[in-house]
């Protein structure tokens, strides 16, 4: 397909990719819509084009100024967000895939955002797939705590599933806030149930995303959901944001002063859409430094958006 924007009449046409991100197989993961050039497009038009694709996220990429390969924005269906992990991992994926970058190994590239830079290494797989791993805008900043009974609520779990050994239910962000909470196990985990009144409740103290999680000790490490009152659903497939949030936060609760940590994170299974997502956290001197989540993605459609 010809990438460039062309012109009939006086319609503008906008090319767009659609992937499916955190997977390495299609219908899986979480779905994103991109849209390599975006040049022309005013905030408004990015918005009402997010919104008609209804999915978690739209990228839109823009050229790059000095250091950086690319600027990017972000929007879910109602607004535009700072950073979010699983836009940037499949915007990179496609761009890659469709020869905006050249990959022929691996390839360091630096997206602008709103949040800050954001790094992300793509690595050429065989079949031409692309893994991509980004490392978070920003150190991590902990919140204020929650009560238990709130999340419970929210979760529609009863109020002894929820774990607060290791730290209350608390907000944390590496680029773009989440509350955490610690569930007792994995049958929890898969019978909770997002609750709207419950939600909307967190969400009226600034806490409009909810990410719970279990030690699950199988293939995974992690077992994690995520959970808010509607945008434009109630439950994420894969939220790298989050899960990358996540490991600096159990990398900053470790008792070491010092460690290199993974993760190997499931997600999205309770939706049908299982999701794999592998995350790292670099920790030195009793702080975490760096955190990076990475995956594969997959192309899923293509077309051109007339205007």
């Amino acid at each position: 397909m010809d990438l460039a924007l062309t012109k009939e009449s006086s319609h503008m046409r906008y090319p767009f990719y659609t992937c499916d991100v955190f997977t390495d197989t299609r219908f899986g993961g979480n779905q994103l819509a991109v849209f390599p050039r975006a040049d022309g497009l005013t905030d408004m038009q990015m918005q009402q084009i997010a919104r008609e694709f209804n999915f978690a996220e739209t990228s839109f990429v823009f050229p790059g100024q000095g250091a950086f390969t690319r600027r990017v924005r972000i929007f879910t269906p109602t607004a535009e967000v700072p950073f979010a992990g699983h836009p940037n991992v499949g915007t990179a994926a496609m761009l890659a895939l469709h020869g905006e970058l050249v990959v022929d190994t691996t390839l360091d590239i630096v997206f602008d955002e709103l949040a800050g830079p954001v790094p992300i290494t793509v690595t050429r797989r065989a079949g031409n797939r692309f893994h991509c791993e980004l490392t978070a805008p920003e150190r991590l900043s902990i919140g204020g705590t929650v009560r238990v009974e709130a999340i419970a609520a929210a979760a529609s779990v009863d109020v002894a599933d929820v774990v607060t050994t290791t730290h209350a239910p608390h907000s944390a962000s590496v680029g773009l806030a989440f509350l955490m909470a610690e569930l007792r196990d994995v049958p929890t985990l898969t019978r909770a149930r997002p609750d709207i009144a419950g939600l909307t409740r967190l969400a009226a103290l600034g806490h409009p995303y909810m990410h719970v999680y279990v030690r699950s000790h199988d293939d995974f490490d992690l077992r994690v959901r995520q959970l808010s009152a509607g945008d434009p659903m109630m439950e994420d497939a894969a939220t790298g944001s989050a899960n990358a949030a996540l490991a600096a936060l159990l990398a900053h609760y470790d008792a070491r002063a010092d460690g290199d940590y993974t993760w190997r994170i499931a997600q999205g299974v309770e939706m049908g859409r299982p999701s794999v997502l592998e995350a790292r956290a670099i920790k030195q001197g009793g702080v975490v430094t760096q955190v990076k989540i990475g995956g594969e993605s997959v192309p899923v459609t293509e077309g051109m958006l007339e205007l």
